[in-house]
């Protein structure tokens, strides 16, 4: 638990350091920071057409849709841990508590979260993470930037991705279980990872091609999208934050409501 806290205040700090207006960028960094998120965005755009969305595709293949809505249950439930801590802090004890049901009622009943037996319950899903935790302690977004493989982000959306990794049920369980070498507890948590980012890619392939099929440009496409989706979670409790109040001067006007 400490190495955990020290992280977590790792992150936070990481996060603070982007304390400018959200999604703003400095005028003389602007012409450096697109050049090389254009260049990343052009080298993911690549690594998915030639592997990952190839590998989902097969997925897609081998599987039916009873197998993959089973992978994403599993998945959405391995959230519930990390909604549990967020939510406390977040001072929202009830949807804590909430959470904790329903991890523990499908990883049960649901076998291991395949089946969610806790929304037929009556305990509705309100999952959350680290990144909504720093907004409501009003630590701003920071610049939009690629991250190589998982795409689009920002400094508090990379913080958050760093320290709910650590929370993650399967993390846990592949460090410190008992089971097998190191190598083998180690392939099991990677293959699991790669197994939940694969369901992702497939889960969102029609939608990932209609956004880009028409669009002249498809990394301003996919930056103007991201930041309409980030700018519904606000900062300090406040729920939505204007486009004016965002500091960037993108128009995502025309961009169609997914």
């Amino acid at each position: 638990m400490k190495k955990i806290f020290k992280i977590l205040c790792y992150t936070t700090c990481l996060a603070a350091l982007s304390a400018t207006p959200v999604y703003a960028e400095e005028e003389n960094d602007e012409g450096v920071l697109e050049s090389y998120n254009r260049a990343m965005f052009t080298f993911n755009a690549i690594a998915d057409h030639y592997v990952i969305k190839p590998v989902a595709l097969g997925y897609r293949a081998v599987t039916n849709d009873f197998v993959r809505e089973r992978v994403r249950n599993f998945f959405d439930n391995m959230k519930e841990p990390i909604s549990v801590v967020n939510h406390t802090l977040q001072g929202d004890l009830l949807d804590s508590g909430k959470s904790l049901g329903r991890f523990l009622i499908n990883s049960t009943l649901g076998l291991l979260g395949t089946f969610d037996v806790a929304s037929g319950w009556g305990i509705s899903k309100n999952l959350t993470d680290f990144d909504r935790t720093l907004a409501a302690w009003c630590v701003p977004d920071g610049p939009f930037f690629i991250l190589p493989l998982f795409g689009p982000s920002t400094p508090r959306a990379t913080a958050s991705m760093v320290a709910d990794a650590y929370m993650h049920p399967v993390y846990w369980v592949g460090k410190y279980s008992s089971f097998g070498e190191d190598w083998e507890r180690y392939s099991f948590y990677y293959g699991i990872s790669a197994l939940g980012f694969v369901s992702l890619r497939e889960a969102n392939i029609e939608f990932l091609d209609k956004l880009t099929a028409n669009s002249v440009d498809p990394y301003s496409t996919i930056k103007s999208a991201y930041i309409q989706n980030r700018l519904k979670i606000g900062v300090c409790g406040q729920k939505e934050v204007s486009a004016e109040d965002a500091g960037y001067d993108f128009d995502f006007d025309d961009m169609d409501d997914e």
